[in-house]
């Protein structure tokens, strides 16, 4: 109380000025992070205003076209962010790039589950052919960034179609990881996911004398102590059983 027995007036934060782009990012943020945590359709711009601590007149200063240009923009800012996780220094064995690249996209579907999982799986409300074009990007990226790593300058289909296979691959047993309550570390996941890398080169080395030139040149790269190495010591007594089919 003051001497005139009233309470002392409770100063208000100062307001802060941001220019255009700071708050645009401001705003992306707050929506990034209900959209990781929740489906789009569950997400209001009243939500992103209170995230952001901002004023619902403000979201739609900065995005006219409401929600669906909010998600689309969310959307985009996180495909970024994704296809940088392929994006590794061409040094070291393949299979420690790879593990890399894997590690910083599994941390990513961790930290947005709800959100990844939404756009993967499709359904949402806010779903359109500009959403599922930013998706399909993405994918294009990671398959053109791990060609490259391949050190193949024009690869065939075969090896393309295995590239993508295995991005597939990626995003599925993503999902799973989630739906099934993350029962796996990641770094046991991220492994599992270069094994399958190395053996789905293999077999379709079998076939195809550009993949197989591929993965002779990567092993060559390879450590005895390394993904490759211990892989192929777990492989060869399961192999060894079909000696007969020879």
């Amino acid at each position: 109380m003051n001497g005139s027995g009233t309470a002392p007036a409770v100063p208000r934060p100062a307001y802060r000025r941001l220019s255009v782009e700071q708050r645009r990012s401001q705003l992306l943020a707050a929506a990034l992070g209900l959209f990781a945590q929740r489906a789009p359709e569950d997400v209001s711009l009243d939500d992103v205003a209170t995230a952001a601590e901002v004023s619902r007149p403000l979201v739609y200063r900065y995005f006219p076209g409401g929600k669906q240009q909010l998600y689309e923009a969310v959307l985009r800012s996180a495909a970024d962010e994704l296809e940088q996780c392929f994006a590794e220094p061409e040094s070291g064995p393949l299979t420690q790039r790879l593990g890399h690249a894997l590690d910083r996209y599994l941390a990513f579907v961790d930290q947005h589950a709800a959100g990844f999982s939404a756009l993967l799986q499709g359904g949402s409300v806010v779903e359109t052919s500009r959403t599922s074009a930013i998706v399909d990007e993405v994918r294009r990226a990671a398959a053109e960034q791990i060609l490259h790593h391949l050190g193949e300058p024009a690869p065939g289909t075969r090896l393309r179609t295995t590239v993508r296979m295995w991005i597939t691959a990626v995003e599925a047993a993503s999902l799973i990881w989630l739906d099934e309550g993350r029962q796996h570390a990641l770094d046991e996941l991220r492994g599992w996911l270069v094994d399958h890398f190395v053996a789905l080169l293999t077999a379709t080395a079998a076939r195809d004398a550009q993949t197989a030139r591929v993965i002779r040149a990567a092993l060559k790269g390879e450590a005895p102590d390394g993904p490759a190495g211990e892989l192929a010591r777990r492989i060869l007594p399961v192999v060894s059983e079909a000696a007969h089919l020879l």
